[in-house]
């Protein structure tokens, strides 16, 4: 081409067509990289496939995928063809061109540019918007087959008597075809508007009409259609107000009408209707007098009434008629809020006891007694004693216990005890040498269960084991002991094939194991295998001679993202725990079904509400919510993980649940009834605690059931501060068998206090009873407290137990070296009109890196106590005195020892004179903070008791030896000093 520049021209260079050669390479490189891409989505699509397949959940995942599918293609079909339609349409309706303007001129240029490109265009353009639209559709999968599937509530919205099923599954469906609608008729308007004007059917600069007759047409009908959609839209928002949030001054998320909805925003809603249908009519209507001019007037109208109508005369209601006389206005919509509230998260059963916060008994000594009735208090706080596990039961540094370990229920000689149960899952920061092959096939699963008494520790202040060892033995017999899938199994294994994996060590060395079950996808197909090695970017898995034949790969291998995969429809608790049930060990999962479309139900947020100090520093107790804003909540489905197989089976909890029967139908044999549950099973079932946290944050406010005293504000609660660390996050609920003042026997409950709002003294004791199949399962109970009467809450009590002198030197001495003291769990038991405070408390220090129960407190009437033991605290508080206690003897010497008891018996007497040694040992010892010259002398005095107790026994048996002052008798259950046995338990038992 010559150069039109004007300039001087300098040397051409002539560039070549490529060779054959490099064509053939360029184009080979491209077909490759197209087959690339295409089989990185292959194998994300078959590696999901397999995977369903392999837990036998395939139907979740056909469902899920047509739907999608279904919805893509449904939807961007629709938006493609509108568009398209219309850009189509204003090509056809296109006037002859004449370049008369320079506008025109302008524009002749850019349609003689794309005339051989009309079609393409056209193409490209309507498959674009068609992709966007569809991908957006198929997102909304859960809303179609709620609407498809939904089941009534049976029951009516106070407003519109419409049942609640309209709201939760038809209501958010009839939003998405609007604002689908919506968006295409937007887009049709731009794209027909943008396509009269590049051919000349608009015109903006040019002489003469601005819009040809037939633009005219075309846009007003566009134009109608979207005013005939805000019409539907107007009369669907009078519905939505049932369900509109909105921030009220009693409570925030306010869900429902309230008196300017229903007097002002509904007869608005309804106006704004009629105007709209007129307004459209008119923008039809000029198909045939072909001009704008009542349209657009109509359309003035509309917007003016909007403002008008919409948003002044509601304010100048709110105003003048609400603000003057605002609770005999609100009060009956409180009320319909009141009602719906308590419904919708089960709470509307709630017994609310008044309750005195004092004791009623003037004999404090009887209590002691009481407090065995009351609860079986536990001691051994499973947020705390993890590092104990670890250290006394991890055995091998590839076993790790969770951060939090748990409590479940385990019978003991006919009787239920509360038990911290824990499981030795595969740690694989703790494998000696790190590599693929070690951290894939030989380091695979943990090992069994470890457990422990919650009521109950040894005497130097450790769990008091009745699961442990390795492989593990106790009471809880036989059982599958393997875990492969677990809360801190993450990684995926590779099992079953040639290469043997490490089972467990003992004194006669390492054991090996092959995996046995049918779990997990076969890598025995090289596609299979391919497909792997894409997916987790893992080239090994693909030439790796340590897969063959019976090679399975295990992954998503924690209970909860098994439940969640399974069941995408579920919320899923944040605390899975595990149980030993019918010799398997089953982590159990409780699952949550939601909906955010409850009328008149206030919203919650579940990851705010369900947050507390101990989510705070475990990020894997949090919730895991489809939707994180709800106002119903029914814990509908109980899940179980077999720990071995990965087997996971949901079972139908709430045979009562609308949203439950729901998925049911979208997901027809996916949840077995709950008839299925075995007897084994249900013993382990409890209330979980994400529930009890959402039902108890509503109860500050909702435990009120008259309007006028919610609106005044006066009676709302608040959950306290976690009073046991600075974290400034909420008291976690805890888990305890207690009894109620109404219940005749203890039952595992879920407990926690509430404290006024903006003050720290008890305002409030709520328990749930937790025990599942028993007839009480889920009867939340709450004891108020006079308002008239200061009762301590948790962090006073904790602020007086650590301001009171003795226990502050107590605590210097225990903190001296380099100890640390961790307070356990604050535990609150109602006794005798009161309520009995019991927090455990822990040393870590000196040689040792994990915490043992040193000291409890407890504290109740005001009186507090901080003793060895819980039995010793008791016997303080309550004045009585306790089994192992003496009187100093007449002999006591100055300075407040006293010496060693005597026996003419010279065997009892050397015991004796080493067991007084012993216990100075490990009072010097206790005062220097080095815990394990304290225990190793605690062991000391227990031997040389034992040697005293057997030598007396033997002297009275045969008639040698005399006895002592007291009629001949050595006294070796007491220990020198006068001081308690340290053989006596923790708990005084």
């Amino acid at each position: 081409m010559p150069d039109r520049g004007g300039g001087p021209t300098g040397p051409r260079i002539r560039v070549g067509r490529p060779s054959r050669r490099v064509r053939t390479l360029l184009m080979t490189l491209g077909v490759l990289a197209v087959l690339g891409m295409a089989f990185t989505m292959f194998a994300g699509f078959w590696t999901d496939w397999l995977w369903y397949r392999s837990v036998n959940y395939s139907s979740v995942f056909t469902t899920t995928l047509w739907t999608k599918i279904g919805l893509f293609f449904v939807f961007g079909l629709l938006m493609a063809l509108s568009v398209g339609f219309n850009i189509w349409l204003a090509h056809r309706l296109r006037p002859p061109l004449s370049a008369m303007s320079m506008e025109q001129q302008s524009l002749d240029r850019y349609r003689m540019g794309i005339a051989p490109y009309k079609k393409w265009l056209l193409l490209a353009i309507t498959a674009l918007v068609g992709l966007i639209a569809g991908a957006s559709a198929s997102s909304q999968w859960r809303t179609w087959l709620m609407w498809v599937n939904g089941v009534p509530f049976g029951e009516k919205d106070p407003q519109f008597h419409l049942d609640v099923g309209f709201y939760a599954f038809d209501l958010p469906w009839y939003r998405f075809l609007l604002g689908f609608g919506f968006a295409a008729a937007i887009l049709s308007l731009i794209a027909a508007a943008l396509t009269h004007y590049l051919y000349g059917g608009l015109r903006v600069t040019s002489p003469g009409a601005r819009a040809t007759a037939a633009a005219t047409g075309h846009l007003s009908v566009l134009i109608g259609i979207f005013v005939a959609l805000k019409a539907v839209a107007y009369w669907l928002d009078r519905y939505g107000l049932a369900v509109k949030s909105s921030d009220f001054k009693a409570t925030d998320n306010w869900t429902g009408l309230r008196y300017v909805d229903a007097n002002a925003y509904l007869p608005a809603k309804t106006i704004l209707f009629c105007i709209a249908v007129i307004c459209a009519l008119l923008f039809f209507a000029t198909l045939w007098r072909r001009t704008w001019q009542l349209p657009v007037i109509g359309f003035g109208l509309m917007v003016l009434s909007a403002i008008l109508i919409g948003g002044l005369y509601p304010a100048i209601v709110q105003k003048f008629q609400v603000q003057p006389n605002e609770q005999a206005k609100e009060a009956p919509y409180v009320a319909k809020n009141l009602k719906a509230t308590r419904e919708a998260y089960g709470i509307d059963g709630t017994q609310v006891t008044e309750y005195p916060g004092t004791s009623q008994t003037e004999d404090k000594t009887q209590l002691r007694d009481d407090v065995d009735a009351a609860a079986s208090i536990r001691i051994l706080d499973p947020n705390i004693v993890s590092p104990t596990f670890q250290q006394l039961q991890q055995i091998r540094n590839y076993y790790a216990f969770p951060t939090n370990l748990d409590v479940d229920r385990y019978s003991k000689d006919g009787k239920d005890q509360d038990t911290v149960i824990g499981l030795r899952e595969i740690n694989l920061n703790g494998i000696p040498k790190r590599n693929w092959i070690n951290d894939h096939f030989r380091y695979t699963h943990g090992y069994g269960v470890v457990a422990a008494e919650g009521t109950n520790a040894d005497d130097q202040g450790r769990p008091d084991f009745t699961e442990s060892d390795l492989p593990s033995k106790g009471d809880l017999g036989t059982y599958e002991q393997r875990v492969y899938y677990g809360e801190k199994t993450t990684m995926y294994s590779i099992v079953g094939g040639p290469q043997k994996e490490i089972d467990y060590s003992d004194d006669s060395g390492e054991k090996t194991y092959s995996y046995q079950a049918d779990s997990g996808v076969s890598l025995s197909n090289p596609v299979n295998r391919a497909a792997y090695a894409v997916a987790f970017g893992e080239p090994q898995i693909l030439y790796s001679g340590a897969i063959g034949d019976g090679s399975r790969i295990l992954y998503n291998r924690t209970p909860k993202e098994r439940v969640e995969a399974v069941a995408p429809w579920l919320t899923i608790d944040g605390d899975a725990y595990p149980a030993v049930v019918d010799g398997r060990i089953q982590w159990i999962v409780d699952a949550y079904t939601t909906t955010n479309g409850y009328p008149y139900s206030s919203r919650t947020t579940l990851g705010d509400t369900t947050a507390d100090s101990l989510t705070a520093s475990n990020n894997q107790r949090a919730v895991v919510a489809q939707q994180n804003q709800v106002n119903y909540i029914r814990n509908s489905v109980k899940a179980t993980v077999d720990a071995y197989t990965g087997e996971v089976k949901l079972y139908q909890w709430d045979t009562e649940d609308p949203v439950l029967k729901t998925w049911m139908k979208a997901f027809p044999d996916t949840v077995e009834s709950k008839s299925e549950i075995s007897k084994s099973l249900m013993a382990h079932l409890r209330y979980p605690q994400d529930l009890f946290k959402v039902q108890r944050e509503l109860l500050t406010r909702y435990h009120v059931k008259d309007a006028t005293t919610f609106l005044s504000g006066s009676e709302v609660w608040q959950v306290p501060d976690d009073p046991t660390n600075k974290s400034g996050n909420a008291v976690p609920p805890y888990y305890l068998s207690m009894k109620m003042p109404d219940q005749a026997a203890q039952a595992f409950s879920l407990t926690t206090t509430f404290t006024p709002n903006g003050r720290d003294n008890l305002s409030a004791f709520m328990a749930v009873d937790a025990e599942a199949g028993t007839s009480d399962y889920g009867k939340i109970r709450i004891l108020k407290l006079p308002t008239n009467t200061t009762v301590n809450g948790p962090s006073q009590v904790q602020s007086q137990f650590n301001s009171e002198q003795n226990i502050a030197e107590t605590i210097r001495l225990l903190r001296g070296g380099d100890s640390e003291v961790e307070y356990g769990n604050l535990l609150a038991v109602p006794l005798d009109g009161g309520l009995l405070y019991v927090e455990p408390v822990y040393v870590r220090g000196g040689g040792l890196k994990y915490p043992l129960l040193r000291k409890v407190l407890v504290s109740y009437g005001g009186t507090t106590a901080f003793e060895d033991t819980l039995g010793e605290a008791l016997n303080k508080v309550f004045g009585a005195e306790g089994p192992t206690t003496e009187p100093p003897d007449e002999g006591e010497e100055p300075g407040g020892t006293t010496p060693p008891p005597t026996s003419t018996n010279p065997t009892v007497q050397e015991a004796l004179n080493d067991a007084q040694k012993a216990f100075e040992a490990g009072q010097e010892a206790l005062k220097k903070g080095d815990w394990e010259a304290y225990g190793r002398a605690q062991e000391d005095l227990e031997e040389a008791l034992k040697r005293a107790e057997d030598a007396q026994a033997q002297a009275d048996k045969t008639g040698a030896g005399g006895g002592d002052s007291d009629g001949g008798k050595a006294s070796p259950s007491a220990s020198p000093s006068g001081s308690p046995s340290p053989t006596s338990s923790p708990t005084g038992t």
